[in-house]
């Protein structure tokens, strides 16, 4: 069994109003993830996921480039540590 990993990326851009979040929580449960996204009041779009190491990878490829019509101009990553309460994948506000 494959250890569980977790992070916490911001993505800045155009990541809000062209379905950048219901593309990633899709994304995520096709993965197996767990975890939120989230629209920030500076632009930016905050997502946590945690699941296998390979599948928070492709995550983090996702992320980069983000569904046809965002523009993603950086992806900051923070290792954190699992949340073993966290189900499902969830859309904030």
């Amino acid at each position: 069994m494959s250890e569980t990993r977790a992070v916490a990326a911001t993505v800045t851009g155009r990541v809000q109003g062209v379905g950048f979040r219901f593309t990633t929580q899709s994304v995520a449960i096709r993965l197996g993830l767990c975890g939120w996204v989230k629209n920030q009041p500076d632009g930016s779009v905050q997502t946590w996921a945690q699941g296998s190491s390979a599948a928070v990878e492709r995550f983090l490829g996702f992320l980069e480039e983000g569904p046809p019509a965002a523009r993603v101009l950086s992806v900051a990553v923070t290792e954190v540590t699992p949340n073993p309460a966290l189900d499902g994948f969830r859309v904030g506000h």
